[in-house]
């Protein structure tokens, strides 16, 4: 197992660094290529920001600087082409196309928000993902898939409802996201892709990349479990769903795995 995969499931939450991280993880698929221009890159734009955003002291003028800087002077935009592609949730392939999905650009715009020491962070909205500049006294968000455009309250909202379940209860609010919760937002993209083009053993290596940055994520032992008895992988599908039993106290979710323990005795 890479050991800069493993450092990230162990560092306190605060440390991770989003676009650092997102270059390790994209670095997996690319073992041997060199990240220094790709740094070089993100301290290049931290450089623009430091001198357009001088004088940028409210909410709305740090928005409005990242968007000239990432948007304008780098050309970083959603790729509304090839969505589905997988170098849209490929850190690497990212920075060199200026192309990506919501949360991968979403990352970089966070990620260089906070270099400048300026409060940012991504923000869970069904079926997308958006960007809060500022603090609950001075928000802002905006959507740097459609080049930083706001967001209102009404736009939310219709996402809301676009994306409710039928049986669930309605989402009232949005939330920002920890930072590890965004990195397995991004290996979700990969692995969903991964299994809709028929990889399933791509998509079970990202599962265990998920539960090595991530050893709390429930969804993603499960997920892991379930592709290796795809795999033919009993006895590693069975330690899977022991982590679960671990590092939950869900009852359905403990049941759920209890039974599928059971049906596996003999195998």
């Amino acid at each position: 197992m890479n050991d800069d995969l493993q450092r990230l499931g162990l560092v306190d939450e605060d440390e991770i660094e989003l676009d650092e991280a997102a270059l390790v993880l994209a670095q997996l698929d690319h073992p041997d290529t060199d990240l220094a221009p790709y740094e070089e890159l993100l301290d290049a734009i931290e450089t623009r920001l430091d001198v357009v955003g001088q004088m940028a002291e409210t909410a709305s003028e740090r928005a409005e600087v990242l968007a000239f800087v990432l948007g304008d002077e780098f050309g970083f935009a959603g790729d509304k082409d090839t969505y589905d592609h997988p170098d849209n949730a490929d850190m690497i392939r990212v920075l060199d196309r200026r192309r990506g999905l919501p949360v991968s650009l979403s990352m970089l715009w966070v990620a260089a928000a906070r270099r400048m020491g300026w409060d940012a962070d991504l923000l869970d909205v069904p079926g997308h993902v958006l960007v809060l500049i500022g603090t609950e006294a001075d928000p802002v968000i905006v959507d740097p898939f459609a080049g930083g455009v706001r967001v209102g309250a009404e736009r939310i909202a219709a996402l809301v409802h676009a994306f409710a379940e039928p049986d669930r209860a309605a989402v009232t609010q949005v939330s920002a996201m920890p930072n590890r919760a965004v990195l397995v937002r991004l290996l979700q993209n990969q692995a969903s892709r991964a299994e809709k083009a028929g990889r399933g053993r791509r998509a079970l290596e990202i599962y265990v990349r998920m539960t090595t940055i991530a050893p709390s994520t429930v969804h993603a032992w499960w997920e892991r479990a379930r592709l290796e008895l795809v795999d033919g992988e009993v006895s590693a599908a069975r330690s899977s769903l022991g982590a679960i039993l671990e590092i939950t106290r869900d009852p359905t979710a403990r049941e759920k795995v209890s039974e599928t323990l059971e049906a596996l005795q003999g195998e």
